[in-house]
């Protein structure tokens, strides 16, 4: 079997025995992106020279016996919203096209210093606004899966990296859902950490509320690995917690659920929902209560408004942040030849810059933020907010876990959606109340459904600051579906190298 197979534990392992050496991974690797990303368009920026001049370190490091991290020598992919200083970076815009950021992120630090081998960054909606990819100025990502469907948002480029086996281990963000609906429709796992569990320095930010840096695997252990990498207080980001970093990775490697109380949201499920999709869940949670667990059913009846609350909050915040655009300080500046203002210059670039759905989300924000309009929307919105945040609490005084579907069906055609935009945004109706409430979620592969046979994410989610307890229930229930198929779920996926 290739070293692009294993898992990012084994590739670890590998490591460390001197069956591999990480410059071969990378090398591997490279080639990968290569042969198959023409087809899925996973990476904006691939950096073969740098990535290869970081495994070599890693290789002499070990070679003298230098102490390394457990992820050293292992490659990654990083969404296009982190700077890394020196490397094009653009969050999927044109308006961002050419930045090279004169400083790493918390995040890339953080990865650098682990000796994780950056890849290279990965395609997103644009500003990471979207559920599929398409929104991106630098063509739409493709689904490794099925070529003709989108691999979700706005984190697809790092989920089909990933899938596609690109890259053994991805970063991504999640503002309402975009690391654990990409996740879940192309069958990996992707968590969104509790908010502040891991800095946002050096995000280029969206909104600033909900945004959270995660991490993507293809197993629950590989992706608590990477989120004990990259978590911890970061005095530069004045949202991150000062706390110790949950203990993910003995959580995941905790096969016991006996005694757990598992919550299945009743707002989260039956009509709405895809045949097949419900029909992997009410399998999942068969299999939790054969490992020992208790099914309770909780009802969360704000969840309902939570949608449209976030589509006020997110776009206000958006229409503050992306202000700083402006045509003066960097990126593209369009029709600056003299014979316009300021205002002219920065109307043109903006126009020229910023795609449709950017737009569309600023007007709103604005719109919502306006003068004799803001306590009716943006006001309301937040106390909305607050009750989702309640009901949360609530359902978490009377049990240890929720769950849900992550999506409402599998991943959908390209082009589907692009012209609805309210289709679009209900394909974040059960991951958005996370992202509201600032708790952590976890996105796992429970199977195919039965119509396309296309991968079904489970959602977990936790209290704050208890993100262990979403990998305790991941690593058992991966292990049983595990012991249930025989073979990970990505052996049933599309030999990509083979179709045209």
């Amino acid at each position: 079997m290739s070293s692009i197979h294993l898992t990012a534990a084994e590739m670890a392992s590998a490591l460390s025995k001197g069956e591999v050496s990480s410059v071969e991974l990378t090398k591997e690797h490279l080639d990968r992106i290569a042969l198959v990303d023409g087809k899925i368009n996973a990476f904006l920026y691939v950096d073969s020279e740098g990535a290869l001049t970081q495994a070599e370190a890693i290789d002499k490091k070990r070679a003298k016996g230098g102490e390394l991290s457990p992820l050293a020598g292992i490659p990654i992919a990083v969404k296009d919203i982190l700077a890394q200083k020196g490397i094009p970076t653009t969050a999927g815009s044109k308006i961002l096209e050419g930045w090279r950021p004169p400083y790493d992120a918390t995040v890339i630090s953080k990865l650098k210093a682990a000796g994780v081998v950056i890849l290279g960054k990965t395609n997103m909606d644009e500003f990471a606004m979207g559920s599929s990819t398409e929104n991106s100025a630098y063509g739409t990502t493709q689904n490794p899966w099925d070529l003709s469907r989108t691999p979700g948002g706005s984190s697809g480029g790092s989920a089909a990296a990933v899938a596609a086996f690109e890259a053994p281990l991805a970063i991504g963000t999640d503002t309402g859902g975009s690391i654990r609906q990409p996740a879940a429709l192309t069958g990996i796992v992707g968590v969104k950490p509790t908010y502040g569990g891991v800095s946002r320095y050096g995000v280029i930010a969206y909104s600033s509320s909900l945004d959270q840096v995660g991490p993507f695997g293809r197993t629950v252990l590989d992706t608590a690995l990477l989120h004990e990498a990259i978590a911890g207080h970061d005095e530069r980001d004045s949202t991150s917690i000062n706390a110790p970093v949950p203990q993910v990775v003995a959580a995941a490697k905790r096969l016991d659920v006996k005694g757990m109380k598992i919550g299945v949201i009743k707002e989260l499920s039956g009509s709405g929902f895809q045949a097949g999709v419900s029909a992997r869940i009410a399998e999942s949670l068969e299999l939790l209560v054969a490992a020992g667990a208790e099914i309770v059913e909780v009802s969360c009846p704000n969840f309902e408004y939570a949608l449209a609350a976030y589509y006020l909050i997110a776009p206000s915040e958006a229409s503050s942040n992306l202000a700083r655009f402006d045509s003066m300080r960097y990126g593209i500046r369009i029709g600056d030849d003299g014979s316009r203002g300021a205002e002219e210059v920065m109307s043109a670039t903006r126009e020229a810059g910023f795609g449709k759905e950017v737009k569309r989300r600023i007007i709103l924000g604005t719109y919502a933020l306006s003068s004799g309009y803001y306590d009716a929307y943006y006001g309301s919105a937040q106390k909305v907010r607050t009750l989702v945040k309640q009901d949360f609490e609530k359902a978490f005084a009377k049990v240890d876990v929720l769950v849900s579907p992550v999506t409402p069906t599998t991943a959908f055609k390209i082009g589907e959606k692009s012209s609805d935009p309210v289709a679009m945004y209900l394909s974040d109706i059960a991951t958005i109340p996370v992202n509201m409430a600032g708790i952590g979620g976890m996105s796992l592969p429970v199977g195919l459904a039965e119509e396309d046979g296309l991968p079904v994410g489970l959602q977990i989610m936790a209290p704050l600051m208890q993100d262990d307890r979403f990998y305790r229930v991941g690593a058992t229930l991966e292990a049983a579906l595990l012991a249930k198929w025989g073979k990970p779920i990505l052996s049933n996926a599309p030999d990509l190298a083979a179709q045209k």
